[in-house]
């Protein structure tokens, strides 16, 4: 990875995180912790991949129907941000699949 590869990803995440700012405040909380969540589950590919600008796009989209955060993904966040996941690769069957059966 060049520097110039490094500086062009900064500024897409700076762009990305942009548009989250401008979501209306329950969209960008809930999409902040799915965020979080995100990080610490670790989803293979996650920052370069469709997951979190897609989830952006959901939520720009919903947010411009006027309708509330959890009227679109339902009140239990964290079954849907596991739902969006559940066929994703994670660094932790990474992990597993790289340890010698006990």
């Amino acid at each position: 990875m060049s520097i110039r590869d490094i500086i062009e990803g900064k500024k897409q995440w700076r762009a990305h995180m942009a548009r989250v700012k401008a979501l209306p405040p329950d969209y960008e909380i809930v999409y902040k912790e799915i965020q979080r969540y995100y990080f610490k589950v670790g989803p293979v590919g996650l920052v370069e991949g469709p997951l979190l600008p897609g989830l952006l796009d959901f939520f720009e989209e919903g947010a411009a129907t006027g309708k509330g955060v959890l009227e679109l993904i339902g009140d239990d966040v964290a079954a849907f941000a596991d739902d969006l996941i559940k066929d994703s690769r994670t660094y932790a069957d990474i992990y597993q699949e790289s340890r010698p059966p006990a």
